[in-house]
């Protein structure tokens, strides 16, 4: 099989190809299947991956700029181990209906990547970059969980302001000291999320569900949006009584 930029491979089993220092820039791969694979070094940026399954798969030095993975599959066949990305390139990158439950992504950047109503339960980021430098003084942080499951993610010391955390499901993720300030999190639930230390100043939580979130344990919140029929529990995990006028 012929491993080059802009190849076009439907409905193959890839798994015995060498993909360490590949070149598939601009590439499409559609319902293709790829176990153990050792992407090191390897060129994806601008790829197209569509209903292909990639499992027990390690991405370390990749450059996944631009790729889009749609309605593709990261964990192994139990649904208990996902893929590792380490020290690679996702600026950009988007994952639409992609299932990266138990992914961990490590030391890699991150910044304008897109999530859209994916599975990342039990992921896991660590050092993960959201930010660009454009200048001496200016830095900018861009990413998109959007609809996305990440019940019992580790989302630990996370720096995502102002980013678009929309719909999401953050059920017993971990969030301490995550930086969330100006978030969009309309709709997101995060029940019994731990975020003892995170920052939720600026945040838009409207319609959220926030049972079992104690503003006491954050540490900012000036500026929070909250909607009417949530300041009733904030202001009771506050230890304020709440009588009917």
């Amino acid at each position: 099989m012929e491993l080059e930029p802009g190849c076009v491979i439907e409905q193959t089993d890839l798994s015995d190809c060498d993909f360490a220092d590949a070149d598939l820039a601009g590439a499409m791969l559609t319902g293709c299947v790829m176990r153990d694979v050792q992407f090191s070094g390897t060129c994806l940026q601008d790829a197209r991956l569509t209903g292909c399954r990639l499992i027990r798969c390690r991405f370390a030095n990749v450059d996944m700029r631009d790729a889009i993975f749609d309605n593709c599959s990261f964990v192994d066949d139990a649904g208990h181990v996902g893929a590792q990305f380490a020290f690679s390139r996702l600026d950009q990158t988007r994952f639409a209906r992609t299932d990266l439950s138990f992914a961990k992504f490590d030391r890699s950047a991150l910044f304008g990547i897109e999530f859209d109503a994916c599975n990342l339960r039990g992921a896991a980021f660590h050092k993960a970059d959201f930010s660009r430098t454009f200048g001496r003084k200016l830095v900018k942080t861009a990413a998109t969980i959007r609809g996305c499951n990440l019940e019992f993610a580790d989302l630990n010391g996370i720096r995502m302001p102002d980013c678009d955390l929309s719909g999401s499901n953050f059920r017993e993720a971990v969030l301490f000291d995550a930086d969330l300030e100006g978030a969009d999190l309309r709709g997101a639930d995060l029940v019994l999320a731990l975020t003892a230390g995170a920052k939720l100043a600026r945040a838009d939580l409207r319609e959220a569900d926030v049972a079992g979130l104690n503003p006491k344990e954050l540490a900012s919140l000036d500026g929070l949006i909250i909607s009417a029929d949530q300041q009733t529990h904030l202001l009771a995990a506050m230890g304020l009584e709440i009588y009917p006028g």
